[in-house]
């Protein structure tokens, strides 16, 4: 079974803005990884609607936690992935189903809350080495900081 490569990008927006999480699939953001799905599948609005996460305006607790699907603040079964193009995950976020085991862990289910109309069941599933996972985990914490899991609501 071939797995999929992940990284987290972290970057200021802006000028010395917040930091910004982007999820990397096999060195492809994932902001664009769905831009291209929704306007090949026609869906309106698309393209450049997605921006990443971002730490600082939401209190996600730990990232690593998150992105294993273990989010205090998740909404339901799914977890936010990317936010909206405007900085506010809820605005306009892209949800998945994370599940974690021993050797994987696999996004899918991707949605869009706000559009329950929209079919993303054909987007992903991206399947990741845990080894791989965690070390893009790991570095992600390494950028954040000790003081990230204090982020502020």
């Amino acid at each position: 079974m071939s797995s999929n490569e992940i990284r987290f990008d972290c970057r200021q927006r802006g000028d010395g803005g917040p930091l910004v999480i982007v999820p990397h699939i096999d060195g492809a953001p994932l902001t664009e990884l769905i831009d291209r799905f929704e306007i090949a599948a026609d869906m309106q609005p698309a393209g450049d609607a997605y921006g990443g996460l971002i730490p600082q305006f939401f209190r996600f607790g730990p990232m690593k936690d998150h992105f294993l699907g273990r989010s205090t603040k998740a909404t339901g079964l799914k977890t936010p992935v990317l936010g909206c193009e405007c900085g506010e995950w809820g605005c306009w976020p892209l949800m998945a189903c994370i599940t974690a085991t021993a050797d994987r862990v696999i996004w899918d289910a991707f949605g869009q809350p706000h559009r329950k109309t929209r079919d993303c069941m054909a987007f992903g599933p991206f399947q990741f080495d845990r080894h791989q996972y965690d070390d893009a985990l790991r570095a992600l914490s390494a950028v954040l900081g000790p003081d990230a899991d204090d982020t502020r609501a």
